[in-house]
């Protein structure tokens, strides 16, 4: 007995995995020739990092594709939550609207047996799995907790620029200024930087040194990523996505614009090669550029205080995105 294929009905195969989702998301608005990670950070605009309900920060890509959403949606509280959160808050997510996704990865535990010797052996592995969230712009009477921030008083350039001094110096990292161009010199172990005049603006300044030191985490004896790539390579364009995103992320944090690099559009098509190749590649990278990023503001809560003194220069972990 024949059947008829159902047209609403897919097999496994065909549903597209969430790392697909997330992907072609932020490869569409690379096409549009904009950087979703891209945005004026600054502390009048209440910008920074994705919040769960608790007020913890999302990481790694759920922070991406909750900024891609926001933006795409005209979304301006950072705050998301399930659905059974909302009614938890005896509040009401609004008639038609669209969750978004957000992910974590879940760890368990399996075991191998050798073909031949017959050896078992357990190893700890991990899969992604997706949940749905709101932005609570979606959302009807939650507690006065989550309304609306006011928005604060922009901060000066010069006030500012004493946390940014701060976080360059905490680093430790060896820095020449002068000459006109920004780079890390991985053999020499040295970040060049053009002078602060230079620079349209001393968090311009701050957000390109966050770069530059992002790939600096990447020597061997810290993080010790491959540095040693050809320029034009698929390994230079993805070490430059990692430095990007790790930027970004700090920059949510400590109030920098992410506006730094003059020839973004010859990246953005090399980074658009490297994703339409391999769904998980941005997931990798959003996973390198979260652990450079922790490592820097680690290295920054250490010396002025805000962090364990043991903890502060250790290696973030690979986020892990729990769905609270």
């Amino acid at each position: 007995m024949s059947r008829t294929p159902n047209r609403f009905s897919r097999t496994r195969a065909e549903v597209a995995s969430p790392a697909r989702i997330i992907t072609d998301a932020i490869i569409a608005k690379l096409e549009e020739g904009v950087s979703p990670w891209r945005k004026p950070w600054t502390r009048a605009g209440n910008i920074g990092r994705p919040l769960r309900a608790c007020g913890l920060p999302y990481k790694g890509i759920n922070v991406l594709y909750l900024w891609a959403i926001a933006e795409q949606r005209g979304y301006g509280r950072p705050t998301w939550m399930t659905y059974r959160q909302a009614r938890e808050f005896g509040a009401q997510v609004r008639k038609g609207e669209s969750g978004t996704l957000a992910v974590f990865y879940k760890a368990f535990s399996a075991t191998d047996t050798d073909a031949v010797s017959g050896e078992e052996t357990s190893a700890m592995r991990r899969v992604m799995r997706a949940y749905t969230v709101f932005n609570v712009d979606q959302i009807d009477n939650l507690p006065d907790r989550f309304a609306p921030m006011p928005v604060k008083a922009v901060v000066s350039d010069e006030s500012h620029r004493a946390e940014i001094d701060a976080f360059i110096a905490a680093s430790g990292a060896r820095i020449v200024h002068g000459g006109n161009q920004a780079c890390y010199i991985p053999s020499r172990d040295l970040i060049e930087l053009p002078n602060p005049p230079a620079f349209e603006s001393y968090a311009h300044y701050g957000a390109t040194a966050a770069h530059e030191l992002s790939h600096w985490t990447g020597h061997p004896t810290r993080l010790d990523r491959d540095l040693n790539t050809r320029f034009g390579s698929d390994k230079y364009a993805a070490e430059e996505l990692v430095a990007e995103l790790a930027s970004a992320f700090i920059g949510a944090d400590l109030g920098l614009p992410v506006t730094h690099l003059d020839n973004h559009a010859s990246y953005i098509d090399h980074w658009l090669g490297i994703l339409k190749k391999d769904e998980r590649a941005l997931m990798t990278a959003a996973a390198k550029a979260e652990e450079a990023a922790g490592y820097l503001l680690g290295l920054y809560g250490r010396a002025t205080g805000e962090a364990d003194s043991e903890d502060a220069a250790a290696p973030a972990p690979e986020p892990l995105d729990i769905a609270a």
